[in-house]
């Protein structure tokens, strides 16, 4: 587990990193790091705010994230477009 964290390979005064504040700050998996890297790097745009396809291509990637995370945890997908309950 800790070598999906790379912040908890740093060594500070001798002793391997444990991080114990994440109810402040939650430390990030490789995973999220490379894909909010390419996010920003590729596709950064205001979500829900533009018709030029840069903005297009935000809105399709944050409306899949939010589809997926609501499979993960079995819960119905609010959409932009889905009225509010």
């Amino acid at each position: 587990m800790r070598g999906d964290f790379p912040i908890l390979e740093r060594e500070i005064a001798g002793h391997r990193l444990v991080y114990l504040d994440s109810s402040s700050t939650s430390q990030k998996p490789t995973a999220v790091l490379d894909a909010l890297a390419d996010f920003y790097r590729n596709h950064n745009a205001n979500i829900h705010r533009g018709v030029y396809p840069l903005a297009q291509e935000a809105d399709a990637l944050f409306e899949g994230a939010r589809e997926r995370i609501a499979a993960f945890v079995n819960w119905p997908a609010r959409t932009r477009s889905s009225p509010r309950t």
